[in-house]
């Protein structure tokens, strides 16, 4: 349990936007030492120059979380200025819908490289640095938070390439905690779980290189774009509201952290399928209206 979040040291990654500005933001008012991480420069840029403003140590660093080699650069320069980081939040994602055939490979290695890549390389770069750092000082104390999706915890249809970026988080920061409590007391993560809330993830094509350009969208990730805009924007739940639940968990030591805990029912009814042996239930039981309307999209000429 960590209680004192004072000059201690935290990166963040998509730290322009959304879950990681609104942490960085709640970390400026706790005193902490940050690092803000962005692929989108302009907005990297507003979040430096407002947490500098709050009076705490920045260093902010454009980086692709999906590139092994800048994140191994900013595993360089955040020892030099700071030491090893106390909390690592690896927060960066994209979306991205339509039927999971319809994906093409460049759709695929986006997601993949931002969502599940850049928490692989978060973690693989700065768990070291933190597990070095408790092995020096018995009362220094470490927290990696993962930023998943309840879409980790559930298949919702039309969505799928999403679904299987956030699934992998889930499970990687599962093992993770278990790992570190093989190793260490000093050490723990979190794995966030957000629902429909309002950051910005629902226009991440904005970031998206033009290496991995996407094609021409087909009917069904217009579809997608269109429940996301709305399912997004309509969110109800604060982003600052979330990130908050997320400093109460590292305060905790609470592993799972969800923004809609109602929305629970829905992965209990998936765990209960699983474990009797029953094919995947309705995803639109509650709500059978919209189940019928993508249906009736999907299948029109």
């Amino acid at each position: 349990m960590i209680s004192d979040f004072k000059g201690r040291t935290a990166v963040l990654t998509g730290a322009g936007s959304g879950f990681g500005l609104e942490c960085a933001r709640i970390g400026a008012r706790l005193g902490m030492n940050l690092v803000l991480v962005d692929v989108q420069q302009d907005a990297l840029d507003r979040a430096a120059a407002e947490m500098a403003q709050a009076g705490v140590p920045v260093l902010a660093r454009r980086v692709d979380v999906a590139r092994a080699a800048e994140m191994d650069e900013l595993g360089q320069a955040v020892a030099q200025r700071f030491g090893a980081p106390h909390f690592v939040f690896n927060n960066a994602g994209v979306g991205a819908g339509g039927l999971v055939w319809e994906n093409t490979i460049a759709d695929w290695e986006w997601v993949l490289g931002v969502n599940l890549w850049g928490v692989i390389h978060g973690v693989r770069v700065f768990t070291p640095m933190m597990l070095e750092a408790a092995k020096k000082d018995s009362a220094w104390q470490g927290h990696i938070v993962n930023t998943a999706s309840m879409a980790g915890l559930l298949t919702p249809p039309n969505m799928g390439i999403y679904n299987v970026s956030k699934h992998a988080v889930v499970s990687l920061t599962e093992t993770l905690y278990q790992d570190l409590r093989l190793v260490t007391d000093q050490v723990s993560a979190s794995v966030l779980c957000p629902y429909f809330v309002p950051t910005g993830i629902h226009r991440s094509e904005r970031n998206r290189p033009g290496d991995l350009a996407a094609g021409a969208p087909t009917r069904s990730q217009l579809i997608g774009q269109a429940m996301s805009d709305k399912a997004v924007s309509s969110g109800k739940v604060t982003a600052a509201e979330v990130a908050q639940k997320v400093f109460d968990a590292i305060a905790a030591d609470t592993f799972y952290v969800f923004s809609h805990p109602k929305a629970l029912g829905n992965v209990r009814s998936r765990m209960e399928a699983i474990v009797d042996i029953r094919n995947p239930p309705d995803p639109f039981l509650e709500r059978p209206d919209v189940g019928a309307q993508l249906r009736k999209s999907l299948r029109e000429a």
